[in-house]
């Protein structure tokens, strides 16, 4: 495509942008800082027709905000628009409500099927509950990111099917910091999904930081949200008890982790981030299991993350756009 950009008055029209099919990765522009400038997001997905990005612009430009990263994603054989965009803007011009109200009447202008817009300095965190089983690397990770102001989230409570004395590292962190656990053990035909619901309800997405359980089909359709997953790259290849050990007895060269969002099927939910790494033969099955746990910290973290920002939409059936 071919985009031309024009920086005009923040009065400005449609006339900014004039292009015909648009593959715009990145545009940035400059902008000067004051204290009283907040940063706010937008994403967007829509069918496409010409006019979008022009539209986007002018509604923010025309309520003093000024872009600082545009993205946007059009498939070649699919006639849908993605857009993030990143933007600073004065509060007193612009207040929350009426950005909400903004954007709005452009989504019912463009018919989008998504139109969300966050601004993290004023909106509350997120909310979540992390569900984790006997392995704690996971869950660690994130309470100490968590601590450390590094994760942008609230952590309401720790659910696991695995007891933990009093004494654990684990329980002790939550008990500094007031944060429910709850252990609920589970069996084959008792999985504790109502008492489960009734602990989640009001969070805003679920984490399973290692979380060796298989939720049912009513279980996600009564939870209705977004529920993000780890596990190792192991897979298909290395199933069942000890995965890492076989692995190394097998000799694998290449080790990562996925983070997908949960759907029906096992392990198979829309791919939101994923990590690989090396491993040689100097590696012993401890360094082996290390470098593994670390990847799937990075990448549970990472996809928390883009998820939060509002890097990740829907594509597809079983795909994402990642921006």
């Amino acid at each position: 495509m071919n985009l031309l950009w024009r920086l005009v008055s923040p009065n400005f029209g449609p006339q900014v942008c004039k292009y015909s099919k648009r593959s715009l990765k990145s545009v940035k522009f400059p902008f000067g800082s004051s204290n009283s400038l907040v940063h706010g997001i937008h994403v967007f997905r829509c069918p496409d027709e010409v006019g979008i990005v022009a539209k986007l612009s002018e509604c923010i430009a025309s309520r003093g905000g000024n872009i600082l990263t545009a993205d946007v994603f059009v498939p070649q054989d699919n006639n849908v628009f993605y857009s993030r965009s990143e933007f600073t803007f004065d509060p007193a011009i612009w207040p929350r409500g009426e950005m909400d109200e903004d954007f709005f009447k452009l989504s019912k202008m463009f018919n989008a099927m998504k139109s969300v817009v966050r601004v993290p300095e004023i909106d509350p965190k997120y909310k979540i509950a992390v569900l984790v089983s006997k392995q704690d690397h996971c869950l660690v990770d994130l309470l100490h990111r968590w601590q450390n102001g590094r994760l942008p989230v609230d952590i309401t409570s720790v659910i696991s099917n695995h007891d933990r004395g009093p004494d654990a590292h684990v329980i002790r962190l939550l008990e500094r910091h007031g944060i429910p656990y709850y252990y609920l053990p589970t069996t084959m035909g008792k999985k504790r999904e109502v008492e489960i619901l009734e602990l989640v309800h009001d969070t805003d997405f679920l984490v399973l930081a290692r979380y060796m359980q298989v939720f049912s089909a009513e279980f996600l359709k009564s939870y209705g949200k977004d529920i993000i997953n780890i596990h190792h790259g192991l897979l298909p290849s290395f199933k069942g008890g000890s995965p890492s050990k076989q692995a190394f007895e097998a000799g694998v060269k290449l080790i990562g982790a996925t983070s997908h969002f949960v759907s029906e099927v096992l392990d198979a939910g829309p791919i939101i981030e994923q990590m690989v790494e090396r491993v040689t033969h100097r590696d012993n099955l401890q360094s082996f299991i290390q470098k593994s746990e670390d990847l799937e910290k990075q990448c549970l973290v990472k996809a928390i993350k883009s998820y939060c920002e509002l890097r990740v939409l829907p594509y597809e059936k079983d795909k994402t756009v990642v921006f």
